[in-house]
């Protein structure tokens, strides 16, 4: 079920402005009903300014005229027509915890993607051309113990964003009459990883 945006304002709104039951307010929410009469009650949620669904197109008013006139309907949320797309830009911040598992990331890309650039693999995975470089000349200071691991399931990129930085960097190949190479088997000791 879709909730609307900013349940608990939403709810404040619905409560001030509306006749609507609690029950009613607290499915559209996805709030308990007790919830939303501690809400009017002033118990939870003071100071929480009220944010209006119907300008913010989550529902209409007639709708809502509906629902108030008959407890026992529901009110559902609008659909969105034209739903906002947000694309990450790769990696900008990768927390300390992860830091150690980029040049694994960069041994898998490199070995399972060659056609990619430098510059691509520096957006995916928030690296530098230096480390990059040091990866591939078996020059990192933790060399020994670097192994290929797939960056989307280190959480280091998405795999749409992977997806489309591959695409990109075949599209290129294609462009300048190269070989587009084929992805590599997976290996079973990888398979085990």
């Amino acid at each position: 079920m879709t909730l609307p945006l900013m349940p608990k304002a939403t709810a404040v709104w619905l409560i001030e402005k509306t006749a609507l039951t609690f029950t009613q307010i607290a499915e559209f929410c996805g709030m308990h009903p007790l919830e939303v009469q501690a809400i009017a009650d002033g118990e939870v949620a003071a100071g929480i300014v009220g944010y209006d669904p119907v300008a913010n197109h989550q529902v209409t008013q007639a709708e809502i005229t509906r629902c108030e006139a008959d407890p026992s309907l529901r009110l559902s949320i609008l659909t969105v027509t034209n739903p906002v797309t947000r694309r990450s830009r790769g990696a900008r911040y990768t927390p300390v915890a992860k830091r150690n598992d980029r040049p694994d990331a960069i041994v898998f890309l490199l070995r399972n993607f060659p056609q990619l650039s430098e510059m691509q693999i520096i957006k995916l995975l928030g690296t530098t051309k230096d480390t990059i470089a040091k990866v591939r000349d078996k020059q990192h200071w933790n060399s020994a113990n670097i192994k290929p691991r797939d960056p989307v399931i280190l959480g280091l990129c998405s795999q749409t964003d992977l997806n489309m930085m591959v695409g990109a960097a075949n599209e290129r190949l294609v462009r300048e009459g190269q070989h587009v190479p084929q992805p590599l088997p997976i290996a079973e000791d990888e398979e085990a990883a």
